[in-house]
């Protein structure tokens, strides 16, 4: 509705074609900022809300090489980390080029 503000506001969504997962819980301060974070760049994300859910949370752990803090984000099936994970990336100017890259097809 307002995407002509995008460039204005240093928004790029057109620039992000990476497949993004993040883990959630519905009430976690760091998964909304997380989501904010890439909300913010216009990313579509596949998001996974595991509240209470210990199989969902077993899989995101063996995806997450046994971390089971919430968030866990995957781009490109590549492991991310957390919430400061993804801020570090974007502080170092090194989520952006990550965003940019195609999901490879399988």
């Amino acid at each position: 509705m307002f995407d002509f503000l995008n460039p204005i506001l240093g928004r790029h969504p057109e620039r992000n074609k990476a497949n993004v997962e993040i883990y959630t819980w519905q009430t976690c301060p760091f998964c909304i900022r997380a989501k904010m974070l890439l909300w913010w760049k216009g990313v579509n994300f596949t998001e996974y809300k595991i509240d209470g859910d210990e199989a969902a949370r077993a899989k995101m752990a063996e995806r997450a090489n046994g971390r089971r803090s919430v968030p866990q984000i995957f781009i490109n099936e590549k492991h991310i980390g957390g919430s400061d994970d993804l801020y570090q990336l974007n502080t170092g100017g090194q989520l952006d080029p990550l965003l940019a890259q195609p999901a490879v097809q399988g």
